[in-house]
């Protein structure tokens, strides 16, 4: 039993998950106790969203230094717009809205890479520089009309099974087949030697590039699965309703214990630092702390994992 704990305790995602309890308790501390299960229920609906583009994050930053897609917001925005204008609140429309919508999203993952490698451009600027025609893209196409997704698709994303949000059990199956390909599968097996060393992947005959590729797309498509159910959870799209993932996407990768050097992902440390970020936040309302101060401390625990994690070498 103590080796067992020892070994748990070595593991780089049990930070995320030690934070997220002890927040938990403060919080119903504070509070006497009261709301504590609506607080759980809570945290597992609104950081499912998180968790989904976190899972997208972390295959990009796992790929290497510099990797990063700093496009997920507004990927986010026109894959739920497409969806919503597709749909047309008629449910006869909804696997096309839907297909749309992730073809959308994967347009802008193959967008992103052909500016990296075609351009080359650096990831953090390229994606960047495509969010601004991604989001003007949306703000065109949608024209500021808010629709109503269809009532199958509402009900999905805010449907409960004994009190566990059906969407939540839905990416978690999700997660597991993200491990399950990074564990056995050549592709999954590709990004971690890429993100370990390119340069030693290439002369392994490994294709970097076709594996950075599918990466980006990858990354994409998360995000626009995230803007179709924060659609339905939301009764509708909204020019803004991506903004807010900008940082979640990236904090979530590093806490979860992600190396930001890359070679090195964390699927369960993205589910852990998805609900500390939801219950922190929570825990900062209870407490009647404004806006900015929630912002302060993220940004400070961000830069607190990137140092510790400084002094890693790449092997």
């Amino acid at each position: 039993m103590k080796a067992m704990l020892n070994k748990l305790a070595r593991q780089p995602w049990i930070f995320s998950f030690a934070a997220a309890l002890a927040v938990w308790l403060i919080t119903i501390a504070h509070t006497g106790g009261q709301g504590a299960g609506a607080i759980l229920t809570a945290a597992l609906s609104f950081a499912t969203f998180t968790i989904i583009v976190g899972l997208g994050q972390m295959m990009v930053i796992t790929t290497g230094p510099g990797n990063v897609d700093l496009s997920i917001p507004a990927t986010i925005t026109l894959s739920g717009v497409v969806a919503m204008k597709v749909m047309d609140e008629d449910t006869g429309r909804l696997v096309i809205g839907v297909v749309a919508a992730l073809g959308a999203a994967s347009l802008v993952g193959v967008f992103n890479y052909a500016l990296i490698r075609l351009l080359r451009i650096p990831p953090i600027i390229a994606t960047l520089s495509s969010s601004f025609l991604i989001l003007s893209t949306a703000i065109s196409y949608g024209r500021g009309i808010r629709i109503k997704p269809p009532e199958p698709l509402a009900e999905f994303a805010t449907a409960r099974l004994v009190g566990i949000p059906v969407m939540s059990l839905a990416v978690l199956a999700i997660s597991l087949m993200i491990g399950l390909v990074l564990a056995r599968t050549l592709y999954g097996r590709s990004v971690l030697a890429v993100g370990q060393n390119s340069n030693a992947a290439w002369l392994a005959g490994l294709d970097v590039g076709r594996t950075r590729f599918v990466t980006y797309v990858l990354s994409a498509l998360m995000a626009g699965v995230c803007g179709v159910l924060l659609s339905g959870f939301s009764r509708g799209a909204a020019l803004n309703m991506g903004e807010e993932f900008l940082l979640a996407s990236i904090a979530t990768v590093v806490i979860g214990g992600t190396s930001v050097a890359g070679g090195r992902a964390n699927v369960p440390g993205i589910w852990g630092a998805a609900l500390f970020m939801y219950l922190l936040v929570t825990m900062l309302n209870t407490f009647g702390a404004s806006a900015g101060v929630r912002l302060v401390l993220t940004g400070l625990m961000i830069i607190a994992v990137i140092v510790a994690a400084g002094g890693e070498e790449q092997r």
